[in-house]
């Protein structure tokens, strides 16, 4: 009998899960009909209104609280509510991927939808054989950063994790193929491509701050969380460089890309690289970038739960 309600719930599961991909094709398909710089700032409207009527929008608060306990409740309410803002822009994102990327190095700052920091740091990495490992976190369009490194012909073999919704997730992924160069999705064996790609003197890109089961232990705004630690033990076995990039959204609906000096990781006395203090360095970095830009960061993700 509970296999059979087990089955039962699995199928239901399933069939919700459809239900609600094609509605959220059909949001996109109608957002296509649109300018870009429309059809994103509708995205953020309609997420801003719905977001806070579902259930993560209470964990979310309740993570806003617990990483700014100094700040106001008003402050909470209203940056959770232009958080799901931000993540009605980062689904629209996906429509328009390859028009919202127009930088160009021959046109002056602030004149296109997208600058880059660092682009020096760029060329330079260009120019010379890796290994080199980017890092980055779930703030503004990081979509868009791959995107960026092709453009300054640098290819990346990206880590990344899959929607629960695995009618989404296909989608997503053949969307990625077409625009973000190559993809590993975060399961079991994904350190095999991973390790091929430094081993031959090419770039692995990764998100460093989800929730980890199994990682090292360490903080995040002062909480205790349990890390990946694969970043560091990648860049141990193959003495790859390490960079911090990241994107953000700007007030005019343009985006920056910022692409760091290099990262040095901690080291043990034996001159390895010390993975689990380098978690801890990659936490710090995500940190500050997160208290920069609070509203853009997720903050429905259980990244506290250890």
């Amino acid at each position: 009998m509970k296999t059979t309600l087990f089955r039962l719930k699995k199928k239901l599961d399933l069939v919700g899960d459809w239900l609600f991909a094609q509605l959220v094709f059909a949001i996109l398909a109608v957002l296509r009909r649109f300018p870009a710089r429309a059809g994103i700032d509708a995205a953020a409207a309609i997420a801003r209104a719905v977001g806070p009527l579902t259930p993560r929008h209470r964990l979310a608060l309740d993570n806003l609280r617990k990483a700014f306990p100094e700040r106001e409740e008003a402050w909470v309410r209203a940056t959770a509510r232009e958080n799901w803002g931000h993540m009605g822009r980062l689904a629209a994102e996906y429509v328009y991927l390859d028009e919202i990327f127009d930088y160009d190095p021959e046109r002056p700052d602030g004149s296109g939808i997208v600058e880059v920091e660092g682009i020096e740091t760029f060329i330079e990495l260009r120019e010379r054989k890796g290994p080199f490992l980017f890092f980055t976190g779930h703030l503004g369009c990081f979509e868009l950063l791959p995107i960026c490194a092709a453009t300054f012909d640098l290819e990346v073999t990206v880590l990344f994790r899959p929607p629960n919704n695995r009618f989404i997730g296909r989608k997503v992924l053949g969307a990625r193929r077409t625009r973000g160069g190559h993809l590993v999705p975060s399961k079991a064996g994904a350190v095999w491509p991973l390790a091929a790609a430094l081993q031959d003197g090419k770039s692995v890109g990764m998100l460093v701050d989800q929730k980890f089961a199994r990682g090292r232990p360490g903080t995040f705004f002062g909480r205790p969380v349990r890390t990946n630690p694969l970043l560091p033990k990648l860049a141990r076995q193959f003495d790859a460089e390490v960079y911090p990039v990241r994107s953000l959204r700007l007030a005019d609906g343009r985006y920056r890309l910022v692409l760091s000096p290099r990262l040095d990781l901690p080291r043990d006395e034996g001159g390895a690289i010390d993975v689990d203090a380098s978690c801890q360095l990659l936490n710090d970095v995500v940190e500050g970038w997160v208290r920069e830009a609070p509203e853009q960061w997720m903050w429905f993700h259980r990244r506290w739960k250890v």
